[in-house]
């Protein structure tokens, strides 16, 4: 499945094509990225595409718009699509405890009681489950040596799952909003349900019915697969094969071979790698309505703040929905988004967004972590599309 590229990408005033062109310049020119594939969609065809800059700097390697990009976390709205589409099968209940497959998951509430955790808490990322790199290094998640699914190839999802329930919970569910390990909670779900590896499933509900083969929990061809960076004084540095990166107040832990390994689980949260025509194809689905994959009034449940608010106190104008974040009020974002927008990114240097009311997705996928997920290039990107638009 692809979108038509309209004879205009580059209309005469070139005013979305040269501000796109000029975000992306800019970010090549100043060495904060080493090469990115940017896709635009407006009224469901495809306005702007480039593949610019390196996909092996060391090797010389130009960026292709086909390249595949190790995904992180933009493999959670994919996984929370085939979960939901089991939801509509009725083989999975939003309000359902999750002990009715994972029997042995019982991580306790902070005072040692015991906790309920429901499908719908893990969607939403309020079960009071959490990251190992958000929490300080002899934190309850170090001690027990949790995998953030980006980490520790070779790591069983049961080993993992044993690991996170040993620690406690940060707050009883549905009280509080945390960003965490629960999709990969999801995803041992999904393979219970279905008596299979998450990848098989995700295959069969997601990429199957779209047409799509690029996008897996393994790479189909490696010399497409675009070299890791992280940013680093003057430049981007490559990224190692064990490698320590600060963010916020913690430090994410990477293991980029880590998709080559058969023996790793399929993480649920940031296990997949992928093309930006194969997020762009999924998105465009969604905000299209859901067909052939989920209904209208569920796309329209995921797009809506399931978090009960408690995302707001953490992220000014902004909820969660199924999958992704929110945007509930512009104003307080502070962006120029439309109410409604759906959006998130991927630690290994990617962002997207969907803005419904302006019929709008973007898909920006990067080799620079984290620059490509929360840096300037980010901005410059978002402000020079709607500046056009």
């Amino acid at each position: 499945m692809s979108l038509p590229l309209e004879n205009a990408m580059r209309p005469s005033d070139g005013s979305l094509a040269e501000g796109v062109d000029a975000a992306i310049e800019a970010a090549l020119t100043d060495k904060r990225l080493v090469g990115t594939v940017v896709l635009i969609a407006k009224d469901g065809k495809l306005v702007y595409q480039r593949a610019a800059g390196l996909a092996d700097r060391e090797n010389d390697v130009a960026m292709q718009e086909d390249a595949i990009f190790r995904l992180a976390s933009i493999t959670k709205p994919i996984v929370t699509i085939a979960a939901m589409r089991l939801v509509e099968q009725d083989r999975i209940g939003l309000d359902d405890p999750i002990t009715k497959w994972l029997p042995d998951f019982r991580p306790r509430l902070p005072d040692g009681g015991e906790a309920d955790i429901r499908i719908h808490h893990l969607l939403t990322h309020t079960a009071g489950l959490v990251y190992t790199f958000a929490e300080a290094p002899d934190g309850p998640y170090h001690r027990a040596g949790v995998s953030d699914g980006l980490d520790t190839p070779g790591r069983s999802i049961a080993d993992n799952l044993k690991r996170i329930a040993s620690a406690p919970l940060v707050f009883a569910p549905g009280e509080g909003w945390h960003y965490s390990l629960a999709m990969d909670v999801i995803g041992a779900i999904i393979e219970k349900e279905t008596g299979g590896d998450l990848g098989s499933a995700v295959a069969d509900l997601i990429m199957k019915p779209l047409g799509l083969s690029d996008t897996a929990f393994s790479v189909r061809d490696r010399n497409r697969l675009a070299a890791a960076y992280v940013n680093g004084t003057g430049e981007p540095q490559r990224m190692e094969d064990e490698a320590l990166v600060p963010i916020l107040d913690g430090t994410i832990r990477f293991a980029p071979d880590r998709i080559f390994d058969p023996t790793s689980y399929h993480s649920g949260g940031a296990g997949m790698a992928g093309t930006a025509s194969d997020v762009l194809a999924i998105l465009e689905t969604v905000r299209k309505g859901g067909a052939p994959l989920l209904s209208a009034d569920t796309v329209k449940t995921m797009m809506t703040d399931q978090a009960g608010g408690h995302m707001q106190p953490l992220q000014a104008g902004f909820g969660f929905g199924y999958g992704w974040s929110v945007v509930t009020d512009p104003v307080a974002a502070q962006a120029p988004f439309s109410a409604g927008t759906i959006k998130w990114g991927g630690v290994y240097g990617h962002s997207w967004f969907v803005d419904p009311e302006k019929k709008l997705t973007v898909v920006a996928l990067t080799n620079t972590t984290l620059e490509g997920m929360w840096g300037q290039f980010t901005i410059d990107l978002r402000d020079a599309i709607y500046a056009a638009i």
